[in-house]
């Protein structure tokens, strides 16, 4: 099922979702950072890095609510906030893997699915087609996995708060990865009836 907007969109850059979108771009390479802090000799700053993945959930759920209300829904906001979503997963990846939190066959199913929507993607602009529009099942995905890496986040440790978070993180982890995979063969699926289509109408 395709997320529909009805409301008019607008051209214009500077809009207050737009900013608060920009802004979780630029709190990616701060929360890899936090993340990474101790791999480097630094002190660990895990609480830190949650502190801006909550921040930036926050703002995600502020901007697209914003828009929508304030009719301020645009062209580029479309392109920042999936962007913005797809960029703290891929920086969560590197974080944890690099740490051994997520084992690297998690990471590499995960960012397979990505290399195959970029295919897609690519396909679609070869036959004129814009990206298509984030569905239901997506988003569901990323809700799941932006709740479970800072839960595995936490479970980096021996107390019993760790333990707990990490039967939730694993649980939101395994939800997440099957309805990201899900919503990817949707793509694939759009994608192929797009090009068909097209090819019939030549």
């Amino acid at each position: 099922m395709e997320v529909q907007e009805t409301r008019v969109q607008t051209d214009r850059v500077l809009t207050i979702p737009n900013i608060l979108s920009m802004a979780r771009l630029l709190g990616v390479p701060l929360f890899l950072w936090l993340i990474l802090l101790p791999e480097f000799g630094g002190p660990k700053a895990d609480g830190w890095a949650l502190l801006v993945l909550a921040l930036s959930g926050i703002s995600d759920y502020l901007d697209g609510k914003l828009a929508r209300r304030w009719n301020q829904i645009s062209s580029l906001g479309r392109i920042l906030d999936p962007a913005a979503d797809r960029l703290y997963i891929l920086s969560t990846l590197v974080g944890l893997t690099w740490r051994g939190i997520l084992p690297l066959w998690l990471t590499a199913v995960l960012l397979a699915r990505e290399v195959m929507l970029l295919v897609m993607v690519a396909i679609l602009r070869r036959h004129g087609y814009p990206p298509p529009q984030v569905n239901f099942l997506g988003k569901a995905a990323t809700f799941n996995l932006m709740y479970a890496f800072p839960l595995l986040l936490l479970s980096d440790g021996n107390s019993w708060l760790a333990s707990l978070a990490q039967i939730f993180g694993w649980a939101f982890a395994g939800w997440g990865t099957t309805l990201y995979w899900w919503a990817g063969i949707l793509y694939v699926v759009q994608v192929r009836r797009l090009v068909k289509a097209d090819r019939m109408a030549d």
